[in-house]
């Protein structure tokens, strides 16, 4: 067996360019953005208000005067107004743009209208309530760098410079493959020594979270089904994501099955617990296998703490690792690397913290829904102290 360290080491030398394409700013919520967004003009790309109110010269304050004649009345959109004299003013609104003349705005609350003039009722300071061209960036300047997830915000400032169609990181494409005679589908009721289906759900779920649409089949373990099948997926798939079949028991045929189609073995089986049986290989195209244990919780573990780590890292997603304060003792005597189920809470200051709960091994999935992350517990430790600090993957 390998350690977590050595695993997560050979996963992420694995890692994938699946290419690039253009796509509509409609439908690139969740995509990875490929390209730096620049700004197409200066931002703002002119001088404008930020209030409703007048606009003045301020050497016309300079020049002791208090009271300035309205030259015109200008709305957001409209072209600038000039000013003929310093002792004049233009009723702007806000977003307005400010002719190269005037320099200085006042609110309607700072002013006295009355028979085509404005009076000032407060203090005025050069260039206020007003935000200037180029203050936020310049023409060319990176507005949102690549290898981000593109939200909401980035597709509003895509739609501003007019980049109604961005450059994204192409997807891989997986199949996610279950294994087990005792495994049926979920709207079927199963008979005393049966089980749902649930693991091809969960990961394909996780994955549409990256805008992956994964199909999913199921094997029953008979041999020259699965190698068939693999073989067939092989050539249609970048990812192969499988459950179940790589224990030690007599149907477990999946390693068998891939040595026998030429997929390499990097890697079978983890110092951890859960998901020990996990094994990871390669075909001779470069097409990736993950094959992990078929109990659900080890599922999910491997899920979050090796699959999507590889793919954030394939698409360029930056991810700062995550760490919690343990809130209770835990004791942990084999010789593996523990990853126990953990509420996350954030205390009273600032900090994370994460409370183990109590399972009944790797088959007993019904705390996933009440917890929120898997802590790493160190393989050099049998005794893990409240207040100590390790890191987290979350699920939620």
């Amino acid at each position: 067996m390998i350690t977590v360290e050595q695993a997560e080491k050979i996963i992420l030398s694995e890692i994938r360019e699946f290419g690039v394409e253009t796509i509509s700013i409609q439908h690139a919520l969740g995509r990875v953005l490929a390209e730096d967004l620049l700004a197409d003009r200066d931002l703002p790309p002119f001088d404008r208000s930020t209030v409703d109110g007048i606009a003045i010269n301020y050497k016309g304050l300079e020049n002791g005067n208090n009271r300035f004649k309205i030259q015109g009345v200008q709305a957001a959109g409209e072209q600038p107004i000039p000013i003929d004299s310093i002792d004049s003013c233009v009723e702007i609104m806000t977003g307005a743009a400010l002719d190269p003349s005037l320099d200085t705005m006042i609110r309607y609350e700072d002013v006295f209208i009355e028979d085509g003039y404005a009076s000032l009722q407060t203090k005025v300071s050069k260039s206020q309530n007003i935000h200037l061209k180029a203050k936020d960036k310049r023409q060319g300047d990176i507005l949102v760098p690549a290898n981000q997830i593109v939200s909401p915000a980035i597709i509003g400032i895509a739609a501003s410079i007019g980049k109604i169609k961005i450059q994204v990181k192409k997807l891989p494409k997986v199949a996610i493959i279950s294994t087990g005679d005792e495994m049926v589908s979920a709207e079927t009721i199963p008979n005393p020594y049966q089980l749902r289906r649930s693991n091809g759900i969960s990961i394909q779920t996780a994955l549409s979270k990256y805008q992956i649409s994964a199909d999913t089949f199921h094997l029953n373990d008979h041999f020259d089904e699965i190698k068939a099948k693999l073989s067939e997926l092989l050539i249609q798939y970048d990812v192969l994501v499988m459950t179940g079949g790589v224990s030690m028991g007599k149907f477990d045929y999946l390693p068998q099955v891939c040595n026998n189609l030429g997929i390499k073995q990097l890697f079978h089986k983890i110092k951890q617990r859960p998901g020990k049986p996990f094994w990871f290989g390669k075909s001779v195209e470069n097409k990736l296998l993950f094959a992990f244990p078929g109990n659900p919780v080890s599922v999910f573990m491997c899920l979050h703490r090796y699959l999507i780590p590889w793919l954030e890292s394939s698409l360029r997603i930056k991810k700062a690792p995550l760490f919690a304060i343990l809130q209770n003792d835990i004791q942990f005597q084999a010789p593996l690397q523990y990853f126990a189920q953990v509420k996350l809470k954030v205390n009273q200051q600032g900090q994370l913290t994460a409370a183990s709960v109590d399972n009944n091994g790797s088959g007993d999935f019904s705390h996933l829904a009440e917890t929120d992350a898997f802590i790493e517990l160190p393989l050099e430790k049998n005794s893990f102290n409240k207040g100590e600090v390790y890191q987290v993957w979350t699920y939620k």
